[in-house]
């Protein structure tokens, strides 16, 4: 059976809260996070941030989605204004961060609304998950996804590359085009208004880091599970004990040894980890490539 989110995370050592991101214009962001992507403004926040007594953030914005009765949230990203230039390549830093969709119809509709927006994006298979990958404003890149490890046999490394055999004995590479006959049959609606339902949630994170041997070694002390060596094309995947492999990923395609991007440039500010280990207050902590993330007491 093709798990859902609840059956996808039971086992995982660690759940993700939100990501933080660095923005340079405020309106135009939540234009895409709220309008396009279909997130809920939860709030404006001005209190000080979860990170282990940093300075707070004024004018932060809380977005995400709420369940059926409008009274329970799940927090999925937190904006935060004043960066002064967008994206820049050649750095460590946030390589795509992934909103994981809670069913068939809801990946499909999603999808459907960047179609008819006309809004750039790259659908692709990767048989673990169906996928598609667009930039934010300032070049952030966002992949939406839906979990079909289902269809997944065995994952093996052939000449230093991933290569997939499904569940009925064929070969894939880790990227393919996506069926999208297949994924619009599971339709149930036309209405492309919607926001992100109930269950929707941040999957997994996929860094850029300058060492990915040191990468691997730190998010395993973390609570993280090595899962695939791919080192001669640069990367590396890691799970967290569950049903889904894929739930960090690093790579060194920016450079080995690339340093943070300078003050000041968009991108992700740090991610949320909740695990049943985590002290009574929040902890943050920076990776060997300086990729930042803050772990919390799972509420």
């Amino acid at each position: 059976m093709r798990p859902g989110p609840i059956e996808s995370t039971a086992s995982d050592a660690l759940t993700y809260g939100a990501v933080h991101l660095n923005v340079t214009d405020l309106d135009r962001s939540l234009v895409f996070w709220r309008d396009l992507i279909g997130m809920t403004e939860l709030g404006r926040d001005t209190r000080q941030e979860r990170s282990a007594g940093a300075a707070g953030s004024p004018g932060a914005v809380r977005l995400g989605v709420k369940d059926e009765s409008g009274t329970g949230e799940a927090e999925l990203i937190v904006l935060h204004p004043g960066a002064t230039q967008p994206v820049q390549r050649g750095y460590s830093a946030l390589y795509h961060l992934a909103i994981h969709m809670p069913s068939e119809a809801e990946f499909a509709r999603l999808l459907a609304r960047l179609f008819a927006a006309r809004y750039p994006n790259a659908p692709t298979d990767h048989v673990t998950h169906w996928a598609t990958y667009l930039d934010d404003p300032d070049g952030i890149n966002v992949e939406i996804a839906f979990e079909t490890i289902d269809r997944v046999g065995k994952i093996d490394i052939v000449g230093g590359r991933p290569l997939i055999i499904d569940s009925e004995g064929r070969r894939h590479d880790m990227t393919e085009p996506l069926g999208l006959e297949e994924v619009f049959s599971h339709r149930q609606d036309e209405d492309l208004t919607k926001p992100l339902p109930e269950g929707s949630r941040i999957g997994h994170v996929h860094l850029y880091v300058g060492d990915l041997e040191a990468a691997q070694a730190f998010y395993e002390e973390i609570g993280f599970t090595r899962h695939m060596d791919a080192s001669g094309i640069g990367f590396a995947d890691l799970s967290l004990g569950g049903s889904f492999p894929h739930r960090i990923a690093v790579n060194v395609w920016q450079g080995i040894g690339a340093p943070q991007a300078p003050e000041g440039t968009a991108g992700m500010r740090h991610f949320e980890l909740f695990g049943e280990s985590a002290g009574p207050a929040a902890t943050e902590q920076a990776d060997p490539s300086g990729n930042r993330l803050v772990v919390l007491p799972r509420p």
